[in-house]
């Protein structure tokens, strides 16, 4: 087995949602979920058939973000997997009907960082082994940060 890894591209104000998927209707699935849940979110989806035609399967509401979906997967090279790139959203709005969609059997990641995944390949395709998501621990953190947190998610709406 070699490993590999991919750098993901993640233009600014996007997110990403990485994870594995198992049939051919996850991409429209993964729509349904996505514009069901915001109709304001702008998307593109790809997701990886591991069988038969093996083809990315693309679905979204946005080219541009349906382009970047369809290079990641090629690049990934890995089957079963799909991603998903947001913007004007977080990706905590999405996890839970992502993960009510009956073909997903995990998210690996969801993240706005910069992003690597670990690929092992053998003769017969990749497997994703993990990512790398954003940069390790500078410290912990003190009381001036913690206050900054809460206002912070307090701003943004996401507490009271």
């Amino acid at each position: 087995m070699n490993l590999e890894e991919y750098e993901l591209k993640l233009p600014e104000g996007c997110n990403i949602v990485l994870g594995h998927a198992h049939f051919i209707k996850t991409a429209e699935d993964l729509y349904e979920a996505m514009i069901s849940t915001s109709a304001n979110v702008k998307f593109g989806i790809g997701f990886s058939e591991a069988s038969q035609e093996r083809l990315v399967r693309l679905e979204g509401n946005d080219e541009e973000l349906e382009k970047l979906a369809a290079e990641a997967i090629m690049g990934i090279g890995c089957g079963h997997t799909f991603i998903i790139y947001m913007k004007d959203a977080f990706p905590i709005n999405f996890l839970g009907r992502i993960k009510e969609v009956p073909e997903v059997c995990r998210i690996i990641c969801a993240t706005a960082n910069p992003l690597k995944v670990v690929i092992g390949r053998t003769e017969e395709g990749g497997a994703i082994l993990g990512v790398v998501d954003g940069a390790a621990p500078a410290g912990i953190e003190k009381e001036d940060d913690v206050a900054a947190r809460r206002k912070f998610l307090r701003d943004i709406g996401y507490k009271k």
